[in-house]
């Protein structure tokens, strides 16, 4: 027996050398050793003592701290907004700074804003409905924008400042030391856009009954954020890639009429003066119900209001800690619910205020879609630590700490479509989370749009799925397939600054999205992943990370190699297509096949003395039936062999395989990823079997797979579930399928 186990040992040897000339003979030409898994210490920023090697916070990390204090006026009339907003800037930094940039989104509007310049405009010489025409041809450029009044100093003089379109930088008297707070005061006002007729992130809605309902964000100017990495984030808005913000706390005053309700980031400070008594109690109902909505202001009393019109003022005080931004909405429209929401042993509200045009859609979801999001997230990421998420119906999708803007309109007559409604949720769920990416967890959605939309987007599917079952989030990785598939010059990588990328949502939403849900179904598994993903939301919750910090952090904490995943998802337009490329089937023998003898000749080896010794593998035809097929157990000599192994081996016998199949899979694609099978046998059942994407290591063309089976095998498909975001199906299944085409499909519905 020693003879003939040199004599394999010498077979596995030449067989190995001609399978790695084979191989090598196939690399593509201009092949390097730059392969798709090599690591991504070239584009990933080196490790240091702000932020380590491990993904998290350094010892040395620091970050700014601003307070606010703002008294806000809303003249309902003329649709303006006056504010007068006290700054203290805290200098937590190793730097001396010698000036402050702040961020004034409203200029955006401006009657002088380069925002309409920068984008390509070819004129519609066909035909235009009346409203198209109007908006095109007859709407005069709104006239928004801040109106400076001043900018002092905290002692009431002069402060020197330089206004650069959406930014103003604050020239300090002189530079302000490490640990130094500098305060200061900016008055203004500025015309509130109609943000239907004139889109926004906010904005006022104007209805037939002569209200409106105002939505009011990016109100008021705000301080970009000084950081370790990229010092001051001042790039210029141009209306789509969003805001980077420091944290501080916020005490504010919103003075409106007296007969609007209202609601704000924040705790309000004075209930007793805003709400009735009624209100109040009903209020503090809400706060013990766990199960259903309670109502604070009812359609019947929103309805009431409507027809009314106070000219007294009410002035709503809201105070924050720890947050980001301040948001806001208010009118007499709003039908106000609440119900409590238990996160890990604590109480957190969830609200909607919505006009009456938003039911019975609203009144049926809103609130309760908000407590589900609040539920799902914490248990992915954190315990959600603010008191309340509003939801407020507006026509448009948005959000803020604490409180964001959804759309979701029923027609008139109240009726609903099944989309409609799936939106609205899907909406909801997406801003509410929002609270988590980037009102916490406050990366830079200017530079990296990715890391709030992308990851939000990822955990909005599982909150979704919580909610619905049967909810179709719109961001799995087959929804994925038609974008990057498409035409290569109209993608760009995810990791791409937002302004520049041709198609926004797939780049920044759904692609993100789909990763990472592959990445937790399919690559690293729920376990993993949720502790890894959990890792990097406390490690950053209130601070500031970068792509490299969610990278690190997820490898750190799940011991995975993911670099692979990175490179090949985030920082290219490559795309899945991995197929069977051919499938050969053996049988044994005990006739010496021609390949075994090449081998034995090349080997000086004469194969007679081994008669009785060996079992051979010949190749099937396809489709071919072989008579009298053998199993292992048709051959004595092994048996007599096994009969000489311990106990525990010789049950294998009763294994032993009599099918063998060599498939070897394809790789058109850019992309490595894990190759996903279904298995298909002559009984009916099937099995799955999933090989890592480290499988493409050392030929990222085509790799061979030998499968040894008791039961013929009759079908096999890769990704039978469209996990891999495979742009292309047609190779996925052996036998190939043969598509019929639309002849074929007409003969058949005739002879139906």
């Amino acid at each position: 027996m020693k003879r003939i186990s040199y004599f394999l040992l010498s077979l596995l040897f030449v067989s190995s050398s001609l399978f790695a000339q084979e191989q090598e003979s196939k690399k593509p030409q201009g092949h390097t050793d730059q392969n798709k898994f090599r690591q991504m210490k070239d584009v990933l920023a080196t490790p240091n003592e702000t932020r380590t090697a491990s993904g998290a916070p350094g010892h040395a990390y620091t970050q700014q701290k601003v307070d606010y204090v703002m008294d806000i006026r809303l003249d309902e009339d003329k649709h303006q907004l006056y504010g007068d907003e006290k700054i203290t800037y805290h200098n937590n930094s190793k730097d001396y700074l010698e000036y402050l940039w702040i961020q004034l989104d409203q200029n955006m509007r401006a009657k002088d804003s380069k925002t309409p310049d920068i984008n390509s405009e070819s004129f519609n010489a066909a035909f235009n409905g009346p409203r198209t025409f109007s908006n095109t041809n007859l709407k005069s450029r709104f006239d928004g924008g801040f109106n400076i009044e001043h900018v002092k100093n905290e002692d009431g003089s002069d402060l020197s400042h330089t206004i650069n379109q959406t930014m103003m930088r604050i020239n300090l008297p002189k530079p302000l030391a490490p640990g130094e707070v500098f305060k200061f005061q900016i008055k203004w006002w500025y015309n509130i856009n109609n943000h239907i007729l004139d889109g926004g992130r906010s904005g006022y809605e104007a209805f037939p009954d002569g209200n409106s309902t105002f939505v009011i964000a990016q109100f008021f100017p705000r301080l970009c954020v000084y950081d370790n990495v990229e010092g001051w984030q001042n790039m210029q808005f141009w209306g789509r890639s969003e805001f980077a913000l420091e944290f501080g706390d916020y005490d504010v005053k919103l003075t409106v009429p007296s007969d609007h309700k209202l609601e704000a980031t924040g705790v309000l400070q004075n209930p007793k003066d805003v709400l009735s008594r009624e209100q109040q109690k009903r209020f503090a109902t809400a706060k013990k119900s766990f199960k259903d909505p309670v109502f604070i202001v009812t359609q019947e009393e929103a309805e009431k209001a409507e027809t009314e019109r106070s000219k007294k003022q009410s002035t709503w005080h809201f105070k924050a800690d720890k947050v980001r931004d301040f948001a806001f909405a208010t009118s007499r429209k709003f039908i106000w619910d609440a119900m409590a929401v238990d996160i890990n042993g604590k109480t957190v509200m969830a609200i909607s205020l919505y006009s009456k045009e938003g039911n019975p859609l609203w009144e049926e979801h809103s609130t309760r879609v908000v407590a589900n999001t609040l539920e799902e997230y914490s248990k992915l990421t954190f315990d959600y630590p603010y008191n309340k998420a509003v939801s407020v119906h507006a026509q448009m999708g948005m959000e803020y700490p604490m409180i964001c803007f959804n759309y979701g309109r029923p027609n008139p007559d109240g009726t609903y479509s099944e989309r409609l409604k799936r939106g609205m949720i899907g909406v909801i769920t997406h801003e509410v989370g929002h609270n988590f990416f980037p009102m916490i967890v406050n990366s830079d959605e200017r530079q990296w749009t990715w890391m709030d939309e992308g990851l939000n987007s990822f955990v909005e599917i599982l909150a979704e799925l919580d909610y619905d079952p049967n909810f179709i989030t719109g961001n799995l990785p087959k929804d994925i397939v038609p974008y990057m598939g498409g035409d290569q010059s109209y993608l760009s990588p995810i990791m791409s600054q937002g302004d520049y990328v041709y198609q926004f949502g797939p780049n920044a939403y759904t692609k993100p999205a789909a990763g990472l849900y592959m990445l937790r179904q399919t690559i690293m598994g729920p376990e993993l992943f949720d502790h890894a993903f959990r890792t990097y939301s406390k490690r950053w919750m209130f601070k500031h990370p970068t792509p490299a910090d969610f990278f690190r952090t997820m490898e750190d904490a799940s011991a995975m190699d993911l670099d692979w995943f990175w490179r090949g998802w985030f920082y290219t337009t490559d795309y899945t297509d991995i197929g069977v490329k051919e499938v050969k089937r053996y049988y044994l023998t005990d006739q010496p096949t021609e390949r075994a003898k090449e081998v034995a000749k090349r080997s000086n080896l004469n194969l007679d003395e081994y008669k009785d010794k060996l079992v051979y593998f010949a190749e099937a035809e396809e489709g071919e039936v072989i008579e009298n097929e053998k199993s292992a157990s048709d051959f004595k000599f092994l048996n007599d062999y096994i009969e000489t192994l311990p106990e525990e081996f010789k049950s294998r016998a009763k294994e032993a395989p009599k099918y063998f199949y060599e498939v070897t899979f394809e790789k058109p694609g850019g992309l490595v990823m894990p190759i996903i099978l279904e298995l298909t046998y002559e009984d009916g059942t099937k099995e799955r079997k999933t090989y890592p994407a480290q499988i493409w290591r050392y030929n990222e063309n085509e790799v061979k797979k030998v499968f040894r089976t008791q039961k013929a095998i009759t079908s096999i498909v890769v990704d039978p579930d469209l996990e891999t975001a495979d742009v292309d199906t047609s190779n996925n299944t052996w036998p190939k399928k043969v598509k019929e085409n639309k002849f074929d499909q007409f003969k058949e519905k005739v002879k139906g």
